[in-house]
């Protein structure tokens, strides 16, 4: 039996659906179900009485959800007293962001953040917002930036940034790359690249949902798991791609950037970015880059 375990058997009580508490906790329902059974298995007991239909609780998985809320909530009390001791002492930072964060905010970020801490570290990690969120949970980050997901784990808080403004990402030898801007019926005909829905559903969706909200049924010639995968497909020429602007910034040669005209722009029809961090956890160096940013938002926003 380990914390995580537990952490999953919580959430799979408070659900009552082992699909909608996966994706609380943003991993496989297989790797979700098999922490539950090693739990089940190690306590030698049914924790849940499950059927075709429904979960329920047995006895024995009421007294543990009394017991598991108590532990989890003493170690990870235990865990913020003791890192935020090493964190005094050590004056560093570990921020996750994904990748367009990466390469659009933290750059403006922490420029504004060192010249108010200077003797402050900021180790960086890149990765997906699925992958981020699990080592917030963990304790081996201390903030990321992410995209929200549907389902959020209460033990995490989230605030919303900002929205990313989608562009077209094509080969500078396309015929429309000469162009200032292009709409969506400009491209509907065009072979697209779109990322994996899996790993990255906002921006699937809204590539997706671009289309169809214009009428036209999208041509995905390729589906790419990273953006930077996605940006070096499309300098091949193999199709274009609807990434944030922040992705302009990574330096692909042969792609041309270009904004996309919407018709009806709203928030649904841009990316979410949003911070989250451990909910009840005390961090003065989190909390300090966190004033940074407020403070500075409009202006990050503005360049979204």
């Amino acid at each position: 039996m380990d914390l995580y375990q537990l952490r999953c058997f919580v959430v799979a009580a408070e659900e009552l659906h082992f699909g909608r508490a996966a994706r609380r906790l943003e991993i496989l329902p297989s790797v979700f179900g098999r922490n539950v059974r090693l739990l089940e298995e190690d306590l030698g007991t049914k924790l849940f009485l499950r059927t075709t239909r429904s979960v329920a609780l047995s006895a024995d998985g009421e007294q543990l959800l009394r017991d598991a809320r108590k532990l989890i909530t003493l170690a990870d009390g235990i865990h913020a007293r003791f890192r935020e001791g090493v964190r005094s002492k050590a004056a560093k930072l570990r921020v996750g962001a994904i990748d367009s964060a990466a390469a659009g905010l933290l750059p403006l970020l922490l420029n504004d953040f060192r010249k108010e801490q200077p003797e402050v570290a900021v180790q960086l990690f890149e990765d997906k917002t699925i992958r981020l969120l699990p080592r917030v949970l963990s304790g081996r980050l201390d903030l990321a930036f992410v995209r929200p997901p549907k389902g959020r784990d209460p033990n995490l808080v989230y605030r919303h940034l900002l929205y990313e403004t989608p562009v077209v990402a094509m080969t500078s030898k396309h015929p429309l790359a000469r162009r200032t801007t292009v709409g969506v019926k400009d491209i509907a005909n065009q072979p697209l690249i779109v990322p994996d829905r899996r790993s990255r559903p906002h921006s699937h969706d809204l590539t997706i949902k671009l289309f169809e909200k214009s009428g036209y049924e999208p041509r995905v010639a390729q589906v790419a798991d990273e953006k930077q995968t996605i940006v070096n497909l499309v300098s091949t020429g193999l199709g274009i791609a609807i990434v944030p602007r922040w992705t302009s910034r990574m330096a692909i040669k042969g792609v041309a950037f270009l904004p996309l005209q919407i018709e009806e722009s709203t928030n649904a029809s841009r990316l979410p970015l949003a911070a989250v961090w451990m909910r009840n956890s005390r961090d003065a160096l989190r909390d300090s880059l966190l004033e940074t940013l407020s403070r500075n938002i409009q202006s990050y926003a503005a360049q979204a």
